[in-house]
This record gives structure tokens, C-alpha cells and sequence, in this order.
């Protein structure tokens, strides 16, 4: 297939559940599987690519570079994705992103890298199917790059949707959308709230701790899978008010992983949340910082918010698709 000229790439960033932490090949290797249930949001990682006039490359994130070869990127996933790719020179890499990237817990630097690699092949003139990213982005983060973390984020990049999804020991990925009838879906949607807490943390710091004790921590983690299987069940019952009683546990069980999971500003906010009609939630993603996911009735939402000044409500809802292209331009 030709080459295009430009391709742009939009990717959804996610919220999990129940299950984070299980998808770490530290567990689900030794314990049958692991599993998560999760869901891409409406905000999203933007990337274009675009063939440059010139030999050399240009990068374009949070910083700028401009290299002769691709061994001199310093931004990791890029030089990775580039090589990989086998893309040598004349190309230039922009991304923008709807939330900052970095230490939110929305899982972000899976997301960009699904959405590069989407907006890489297409620029090759390759259609990749979700199932292809989400596998070469696992690969480069967890394989080349050896970066701590599981697999859920890269799969709710590139599949999209409301999903449970389980990892087995033998290193496959079954990808189960939930099956829920679209008012209970709306009315799940509606009793959530996401906040921001500020800071920002290195997840891949908190996942090598973890990684480290999972072996001391087997149980708890099983405990956190079981949680999993069991909301999946709820969900596809419609019992979607039971969510709640879940994030709750969830997160009793992942604050004893780590003591840098929490601190006293996120347990203040938490409990005040309960304090206020809150019947769970979560720190996303690996923890530290970043954003509180709450679930409670529509009604609370005010008293909730009036009782946490200080945290930023990001409103958002259940995104259906995963990495798409928005954009390419033949090569003519």
C-alpha cells in the first residue's frame, strides 16, 4: 500500500474499576489469570503524523527534538515505535492530549503509544486491527523497553468500550465488552465522579514496588480478582448501584499494598467523599496522585463537590471506540 502524507490519530484514555494490578505478569503468570474491568472515557491523546521534507526527524510532546537518527530520540516509546517500524528519517511526530500526561493514572503513556503505533502504520499505509496494537504496544512498553506494568492499558487504548478483560498465564488477552441495556449504562455513567487530586507521581515507581511484594500480597490481589469476576457478573445483571460496594473494597485492598499508593490529603478526600454520600471509589491507576474516581448517587454529587473545594470535577463519559484515525492524506 502507498505511504500517506499525514495521518492524525485519536486514542481514549481510561478508567478502571476493579482488578488494577492483577494484569502485572507477576500475578496472573503464577495465579491462572488476572482480570480488570475498565472503560475508555471521551478524552483523548491526539497524534499526527506527517511525512517531513527533510531527511532528519521531528519530535513534538512536551519537549521538542530534532534528530538526524532515529537512535537519538530520547523519548523512549518513539525511538522504540520508529525502530520497530523499521522508520528511518522524513518524519515528524506531534501529540497532544484533553488531560496532562502525566501522573493522572488514566493510563496515558499506553494510550499515546497505541495511538502512535496507529498513526505510524497508517502513515505506512497499513490498517492494523485493535488486537495487533495492543500487542506491539505491550511489547515495546513491557518486552523492549522493560517498563513495570500490566496490559489492561493498552487494550482499553486500542479496543475501547466497557470491558472485562482477563490475562492468563499464558500471556493471552481475552477482551469481554459488558453487555448493559443503554439506560443502565447512562444511569452508571451518571453516578460517577472524577476528580482531580493535582501532583503527579511515577507509576512505573509504585508498580516496581508492587511488582516486587506480589508474592508477599498473593492473597489480597486474588481477593481483588474475585471482586473483579463478580462485578462483571453484577454489570451484565444490571446491578449497576452494587459498583460502588465494589470500588470501596477495591481500594481498601490496593491502599494496603503500598504505602505510596496514598497519602493523608487523598484518605482526607475519600472519607470526606463517604462522609457526604459516596458509597465508594478509587484512586485510578497506579495511585500516588492523580484522579479520584467516586461513585454515588446523582443527588450527592453537589454536597460531594461543595465538600472538596480544592478537587477539580473533570465531567466525562463512556467512550465506545478504541485508537481511530481521523485523518490521512494520500501521498499523490
Amino acid at each position: 500500500m502507498d505511504k500517506n502524507n499525514i495521518v492524525i490519530t485519536r486514542t481514549p484514555l481510561r478508567i478502571t474499576f476493579c482488578g488494577g494490578g492483577t494484569d502485572i505478569p507477576e500475578y496472573y503468570k503464577n495465579n491462572s489469570y488476572g482480570c480488570a474491568v475498565n472503560s475508555a472515557i471521551n478524552k483523548y491523546i491526539y497524534v499526527t503524523v506527517n511525512k517531513r521534507f527533510e531527511n532528519n526527524l521531528r519530535i513534538k510532546y512536551s519537549l521538542t527534538e530534532n534528530v538526524d537518527s532515529v537512535e537519538d530520540i530520547k523519548h523512549p516509546s518513539i525511538r522504540e515505535s520508529l525502530k520497530f517500524l523499521g522508520i528511518k528519517n522524513s518524519i515528524e511526530i506531534d501529540s497532544i492530549s484533553d488531560i496532562p500526561s502525566k501522573g493522572t493514572g488514566l493510563g496515558s503513556s499506553s494510550t499515546f503509544l497505541v495511538g502512535l503505533l496507529n498513526g505510524l502504520h497508517n502513515w505506512l499505509g497499513e490498517e492494523p486491527g485493535p488486537r495487533q496494537l495492543a500487542e506491539e504496544a505491550v511489547k515495546i512498553e513491557r518486552e523492549i523497553l522493560k517498563e513495570a506494568g500490566g496490559k489492561q492499558d493498552q487494550y482499553v487504548a486500542a479496543y475501547g468500550g466497557l470491558n472485562y478483560m482477563r490475562f492468563k498465564s499464558d500471556e493471552s488477552v481475552e477482551v469481554r465488552p459488558i453487555r448493559m441495556n443503554k439506560r443502565d449504562l447512562k444511569s452508571l455513567e451518571a453516578s460517577l465522579l472524577l476528580l482531580y487530586t493535582g501532583g503527579d507521581r511515577s507509576s512505573s515507581a509504585i508498580l516496581e514496588k508492587q511488582k516486587k511484594a506480589i508474592s508477599d500480597k498473593t492473597e489480597q490481589y486474588t481477593k481483588m480478582r474475585t471482586l473483579t469476576d463478580s462485578l462483571y457478573v453484577d454489570l451484565e445483571m444490571g446491578n449497576w448501584k452494587s459498583t460502588g460496594k465494589y470500588l470501596d473494597e477495591n481500594w481498601k485492598i490496593k491502599r494496603s499494598f503500598e504505602d505510596s499508593i496514598s497519602n493523608g490529603f487523598i484518605d482526607n478526600a475519600y472519607n470526606t467523599a463517604i462522609s457526604k454520600g459516596a458509597e465508594g471509589g478509587k484512586l485510578v491507576g497506579a495511585g500516588g496522585s492523580g484522579f479520584l474516581l467516586l461513585f454515588a448517587d446523582k443527588s450527592r454529587h453537589d454536597a460531594i463537590m461543595s465538600a472538596l473545594p480544592s478537587l477539580r470535577q473533570e465531567d466525562f463519559r463512556f467512550e465506545d471506540s478504541g485508537s481511530s484515525v481521523l485523518y490521512k492524506s494520500a501521498t499523490t
